[in-house]
C-alpha cells in the first residue's frame, strides 16, 4: 500500500491518514510536520484585534518585532504575509521569467511557484554548481528535508555573485530559529537579497499563518502593495509583538526544542534504519521500504511524512516529550520488524 497522496506532498494531512486507516484524532500522534509540538501561551487580545481591521500602528509594531528578533538591520525592508507559504508563491510573479537554480532536495514550494510563473527551473545539488547564467537562487538553510546547513560564508559568496549580475538570492531559513547564529538576517536590505523567515514553526502556532521575508526595502514594498491591504489579521499581528517581542519567551522556546530534538534523536537512532540528516523540528531517515514503514506506523497511529521523489526517506518531527518519545521509539521499533530489516 502507497501512502496516501495529501501525506506525499506535505506533512499534516491527519484526517486523510484517519480516514484511510481508522482512529479519532485523540488516537493519534501526528509527526509528520517540522513544527514545535508545544505551542508557546497566547497573549492577551483586546478585543478590537478581532472586530476592527488591522491599524497600521500594529503592523508596525509587529514588523519592529521581528526585525529585532530576527537581527535585521534598521533600515531593511520587512514584509509580514499570512505564512511564508504565501510569500514563496508570490515572489516569482514579481520577477522576470529568468533561469533559475534550486539546491534541491528541498521544500517544493520553490520549484512550484517559480515554474507557475513562467520561470526556467533547473534543480543543483550544491550552491557553487550554480551556473553564470542563473538570475534567481533559492537555498533552504537549514534545509528541509535532508538537514543540510549552509555556512554563511558559502552564502556570502553566492550573494556577491548573484548580486554582481542583477539576479537574487532567496534563502528560505524558515527552521533558523533555534541557530540563530547561522542566519543571513543581519544582512538583510542589501541589494540581491531576500529572507524568508515563518513564524509559527517555532512557537508552535502553524495556525496562525503567519511569515515574514526580509529584503531590500524596495522589494518589500512591492510584496506589500501585491498583498494588498490588511493582509495579516489582527490577533497575529498581536502574537508577533507580544511573542517576538519577548526575548525570555525565545530562549526558553529554543531550549524547550533542543530538549525535543534530542528526545527525537534518541528515539529514531536505529542502524535498520540510519539517519538522512536531521534540523531541531525534525529527523529523516532512510529506509528501503520507507512508505511501508510509514503505512506500519499508521497502523500504530502515528503519523509521518513519507516522500514522493525520495522513496527510501521518512521524516518525523519533534514528540512534545519522554511519552511521546518513548511511543515513538517503541512503534518505530515495531514497524521495522514487521516490513523487514529496513534496510
Amino acid at each position: 500500500m502507497q501512502p496516501d497522496a495529501s501525506a506525499l506532498r506535505h506533512g499534516g494531512a491527519l484526517d486523510a491518514a484517519i480516514a484511510r486507516h481508522g482512529g479519532r484524532r485523540a488516537d493519534w500522534l501526528d509527526l509528520s510536520t517540522g513544527i514545535n509540538p508545544v505551542p508557546s501561551e497566547l497573549p492577551e487580545f483586546p478585543p478590537e484585534a478581532f472586530s476592527r481591521l488591522p491599524e497600521a500602528s500594529l503592523e508596525r509594531a509587529a514588523l519592529d518585532a521581528a526585525r529585532r528578533a530576527y537581527g535585521a538591520p534598521a533600515d531593511a525592508g520587512i514584509v509580514a504575509a499570512p505564512g511564508s507559504q504565501a510569500l514563496i508563491s508570490l515572489l516569482p510573479f514579481l520577477l522576470p521569467p529568468a533561469e533559475d537554480a534550486i539546491v534541491e532536495p528541498t521544500y517544493a514550494e520553490h520549484r512550484r511557484a517559480f515554474a507557475a510563473a513562467g520561470h526556467a527551473v533547473a534543480g543543483i545539488e550544491r550552491p557553487d554548481a550554480i551556473a553564470d547564467t542563473v538570475k534567481v537562487a533559492v537555498v533552504v538553510n537549514p534545509n528541509n528535508p535532508d538537514g543540510r546547513v549552509f555556512s554563511r560564508a558559502d552564502l556570502f559568496d553566492l550573494h556577491e555573485r548573484m548580486a554582481a549580475r542583477g539576479g537574487l538570492l532567496v534563502v528560505d531559513e524558515a527552521f533558523m530559529d533555534v541557530t540563530p547564529d547561522m542566519s543571513l538576517a543581519s544582512e538583510a536590505g542589501r541589494g540581491g537579497l531576500l529572507i524568508h523567515r515563518s513564524f509559527g514553526k517555532f512557537f508552535g502556532l502553524a495556525g496562525l499563518r503567519l511569515g515574514f521575508a526580509l529584503t531590500t526595502p524596495d522589494l518589500a514594498g512591492r510584496l506589500s502593495e501585491r498583498l494588498g491591504p490588511w493582509a495579516v489579521s489582527g490577533p497575529a499581528l498581536v502574537c508577533a509583538e507580544a511573542l517576538l517581542g519577548n526575548v525570555e519567551t525565545i530562549q526558553i522556546t529554543r531550549q524547550r526544542i533542543r530538549r525535543q530534538a534530542e528526545m527525537l534523536f534518541d528515539a529514531v537512532l536505529d542502524r535498520r534504519a540510519p539517519l538522512v540528516g536531521r534540523t531541531a523540528l525534525f529527523a529523516t531517515i532512510r529506509c528501503e521500504r520507507a512508505g511501508a514503514l510509514s503505512n506500519a506506523l499508521c497502523r500504530r497511529r502515528i503519523l509521518t511524512r513519507p516522500f514522493a521523489e525520495r522513496s527510501d526517506w521518512l521524516r518525523i518531527g519533534n514528540p512534545a516529550g519522554p511519552d511521546e518519545a518513548a511511543r515513538l521509539r517503541a512503534a518505530l521499533g515495531e514497524a521495522l520488524d514487521e516490513i523487514g530489516d529496513g534496510g
